[in-house]
Parts: C-alpha cells; sequence; structure tokens
C-alpha cells in the first residue's frame, strides 16, 4: 500500500476535503473549512519526496521534473479518488490532495434549488458555475451531470484537468479527457469536441480567451455547454466573459451571451451551526428577456437588480441565499457576516453571537 494511503484514509474518516502533505510542516487536513494537523511533528524533505515519487503518473513526473509543478488524479480503488497538485516550495516538495468521491452526488442529495434543476433542463446553450476554488462547483456541476445522465439518450463529454469525478454510463454515452494525457489544451480539446457528435460539453475551467470563444460558439450552435469559472458573483461572472474578449467584439459577445446563457450559478460553502460539515449558498442568475437585454446593452451593474427583483424565475443573491440559511438556523449569525457581501444586512447578526 503506497505510504500516502494512510493519510488519506484519515482525511475521510474525518470528512475533510483536502490534505496538505508539504515537507517542514505536519500533515494538515481541512475539515469544514479549517485546516487542522494531525500531528505535531514536521514531515522530513526525504520522506515526503519518496512518498510523492511512488504515486506520481510518468506523464505527470515528467512534467514535474520540468516545470517544478504537475496536477494528476489519484485513485484509491473503490473508496475515493484524489486531485493532486504537486510542487516544489522552500523546504523542498510538498503535495495537496482534494478528496472526490468516488460516485457524484445527485440533485436531491446535495438539496439543489428548482432553478438549478431547470437549468439542466435546457437543450443548448451555456451554463456557468462559478466561485472560489473549494467552493463546491464540481461538485454541483457533476450533480447536473449525473441527472442528465439519469435522463437523456445521448454524448456527454467532458474536458477537465485532470479528470474528477468519473461518470458511468447510464443512458448515455460518456467521453471523459484529461488535459495534458488526452488533449494538450482545454481550447484544443473543446475545438476538436465540436467533431465528436456531443450533446452535452463539460469544461473543466473556461481559463483563456480562445476556451470562452469556442465555447460560446459551441453553445450558439445548438450544444449544451456547462463550465467554471473563478470569479465571484454571478454578475462579475458574465462581466468578466465579456472583458475577457478584445474591446471591438466585446458588442458582439454581449449579443451572443445574451441569447446563449442560459444561467449562472455562484456559490460559496459556509460551516453548519452543528459543525458537521459545511452548506453551498447559491447566487442564481436565470437568463430572461429582461437579463438578456441587459447584457445585451452592457448593464453588467443591473444584474444585481435583476436578480433581487427575478425571485418568481427563481432568482436570488448570494445575501438572500445567505439570510434564507440563516432564517432556517442552518448556519451562525457570525458565519453569515463572514460570508455576506453587504455586510451591513447582517450586521445584528454578527453582534449577537
Amino acid at each position: 500500500m503506497p505510504a500516502i494511503d494512510s493519510y488519506l484514509t484519515r482525511l475521510l474518516e474525518r470528512q475533510g476535503s483536502d490534505l496538505h502533505f508539504l515537507a517542514g510542516d505536519p500533515a494538515r487536513i481541512r475539515q469544514y473549512g479549517q485546516l487542522q494537523a494531525l500531528a505535531p511533528e514536521p514531515l522530513e524533505a526525504e520522506m515526503v519526496k519518496k512518498t510523492l515519487y511512488e504515486i506520481m503518473p510518468q506523464l505527470a513526473l515528467k512534467r514535474f521534473e520540468a516545470k517544478d509543478g504537475t496536477d494528476f488524479a489519484y485513485s484509491m480503488p473503490g473508496i475515493a479518488r484524489f486531485r493532486v497538485n504537486v510542487m516544489r516550495h522552500l523546504n523542498g516538495m510538498g503535495g495537496v490532495f482534494r478528496a472526490i468521491p468516488s460516485a457524484a452526488s445527485t440533485m436531491d442529495e446535495l438539496d439543489l434549488p428548482p432553478a438549478v434543476r431547470t437549468l439542466g433542463n435546457a437543450n443548448n446553450g451555456l451554463i456557468l458555475v462559478t466561485g472560489k476554488t473549494g467552493s463546491g462547483k464540481s461538485t454541483t456541476l457533476a450533480a447536473m451531470i449525473d441527472d442528465l445522465n439519469t435522463r437523456i439518450k445521448g454524448h456527454i463529454l467532458t474536458i477537465e484537468d485532470p479528470i474528477e469525478f468519473v461518470h458511468r454510463r447510464k443512458n448515455c454515452l460518456i467521453s471523459q479527457r484529461e488535459i495534458g494525457v488526452h488533449a494538450p489544451s482545454f481550447a484544443a480539446a473543446l475545438h476538436s469536441a465540436l467533431r465528436e457528435d456531443p450533446d452535452v460539453i463539460l469544461v473543466g475551467e473556461l481559463r483563456d480567451l480562445e476556451t470562452m470563444s469556442i465555447a460560446v460558439t459551441a453553445a450558439e450552435m445548438g450544444i449544451l455547454v456547462m463550465g467554471t469559472l473563478h470569479t465571484n458573483g454571478a454578475a462579475a461572472t458574465v462581466d468578466r466573459m465579456v472583458n475577457a474578449f478584445p474591446a471591438d467584439k466585446q458588442s458582439h459577445v454581449r449579443t451572443m451571451l445574451s441569447t446563449s446563457l442560459r444561467g449562472v450559478v455562484s456559490q460559496q460553502l459556509i460551516p453548519r451551526a452543528d459543525k458537521q460539515g459545511r452548506l453551498a449558498a447559491l447566487e442564481i442568475l436565470i437568463n430572461t428577456p429582461a437579463v438578456a437585454n441587459l447584457i445585451r446593452q452592457g448593464k453588467m451593474d443591473q444584474l444585481e437588480n435583476a436578480m433581487q427583483s427575478g425571485s418568481t424565475y427563481g432568482m436570488r443573491t448570494m445575501d438572500s441565499a445567505i439570510q434564507a440559511l440563516l432564517d432556517q438556523g442552518l448556519i451562525t449569525g457570525n458565519d453569515a457576516y463572514k460570508k455576506a457581501i453587504n455586510k451591513a444586512r447582517f450586521e445584528q447578526h454578527k453582534e449577537a453571537i
């Protein structure tokens, strides 16, 4: 058994999300958002190097030795998979392992709002799930893919770096491609995907202009495209998409997005009041005719107001989502204040803690 498995087993036993395995520091796990040391002793540099080299695939090893950093997936068969980043740092080598359940959660298990479920019923267009690293974007998208895999008969193609959730074939043909193993880049894989007769394309990350451009084009062609962006807030996401393009093309991109965008889900995780896990607070923007008009005219600053007044369509702002969790007693006032956009709205709850 690889030496790292004992650390990963303890991570899973404590329901942690990440293992930080860095030379010169104690091994730490992130449990419900907080880092905790597994033992007080720092890890020796040679032991860390040996442990990480033991599990690195050959291709990842070559990348690491050439660029001093690499990403890959590691699996404990039948137990869990892990997204791994290995890098060099001041004290030697280090690795960060993100735990990925062996099977994707369902929409029911995640208790996703009806508006998110409705988004998944779209036949074409662009759906974006956004948030900072570790906010549960991959989990939400995996649940949406699992729902499609159950309901429709078609071809789902995922492009990831690395592959996280491994989807079993139910009603759909599923092709999963990993950047660096099956394709050189997101843009190259996405360009190829247009010729592979997909009904649904999942893009792990829309990280550059070319990838964004092809994704929007694919959505216009009648394919359902799902992707992630590291942005905070639905309105900021649309703004980021538009501003990624040269100034002379932004008007055209706004027009394309106004017709192809189906919705944006922006999320963050908040510790439960009972300290037994974290809950997702979801901001939801649905592309109604009014929203499409704002996007077309470049009035991104008014999207927040559209979300506030669009509750009948399932739209809501981040602060409204946090307020709902607070009203149900699921999170504390202090955590609500920390995660809120408009701090003043939650000031009274913070002071009451």
